[in-house]
């Protein structure tokens, strides 16, 4: 009985992809934090090839098509992400440029060095930040740039109670200026480094969930694996409100050399 599973990974990924696809973004985020990043990247052209790598349902896709050339690649290991991604396209006629697949970051279905821009917001924690800087590498052209978000911290040191949380689910977690010594390690020219606004996180992320949390929690009355996920969601939101002038993501740009 699902009333009796433990945590909210061990029950059909269905009811994950059914809670975040409900809400517009997947993580902290915006269109404009995205077009900041965007503006970073040179030299793209109606060949340029893009991929969106943990792409969820696909708005920060939708706001690379709008504003950039090229073809775009969706990537997400979650079928039912993929389906909205797929639809949110042919909504806005942009089928034939955008395409979402089914697949896993950790061995990507693409060619080396197919690709002119790998994007990629809130996702790359889920390989590890150098690791998937790394491996990533191999599928861009030379001169070809990277650009991620990932949770980072903005100071040396921080209450104990928030880094052991985030350290738990973020092994590798590090600081901005960190971050951009790995980005440089990893085989990266860094180009840009910016911390996300708070309103990524209040206005687009936290704020849209709190319907949905309800919602979940009178639809799945009873279920101890959801009461602990959506406790686990709220707390998040707590944590940020309390400390967010210890940690939140970033934005990094870099150009393989």
């Amino acid at each position: 009985m699902s009333n009796e599973v433990k945590t909210i990974h061990e029950f059909d990924a269905t009811l994950i992809c059914e809670y975040f696809s409900s809400i517009p973004r997947q993580g902290p985020g915006s269109p404009e934090a995205t077009l900041k990043a965007l503006s970073f990247v040179d030299n793209l052209t109606e060949k340029s090839q893009i991929a969106d790598l943990g792409c969820g349902t696909g708005g920060q896709a939708i706001t690379l098509a709008q504003n950039a050339p090229g073809s775009i690649a969706g990537l997400d290991i979650f079928p039912d992400f993929i389906d909205k991604f797929n639809k949110n396209a042919e909504k806005l006629n942009l089928q034939n440029r955008v395409k979402g697949v089914v697949g896993d970051m950790t061995n990507l279905p693409f060619k080396n060095e197919e690709f002119d821009l790998i994007w990629s917001e809130g996702a790359i924690d889920g390989m590890g930040f150098e690791k998937g800087l790394r491996h990533w590498r191999n599928f861009l052209k030379m001169d070809g740039y990277v650009a991620v978000s990932n949770l980072s911290w903005f100071t040396e040191e921080r209450p104990a109670e928030l880094e052991k949380y985030y350290l738990t689910h973020v092994p590798d977690m590090g600081t901005v200026w960190h971050n951009v010594s790995i980005l440089q390690k990893a085989g990266y020219a860094p180009v840009a480094a910016f911390v996300l606004p708070e309103a990524c996180w209040t206005d687009n992320y936290f704020a849209p969930q709190k319907a949905v949390q309800k919602a979940f929690l009178e639809k799945y009355a009873g279920n101890t694996a959801v009461e602990a996920f959506i406790a686990d969601t709220r707390y998040q939101a707590a944590q940020y409100a309390k400390c967010k002038q210890y940690f939140g993501y970033a934005f990094y740009v870099g150009r393989k050399v």
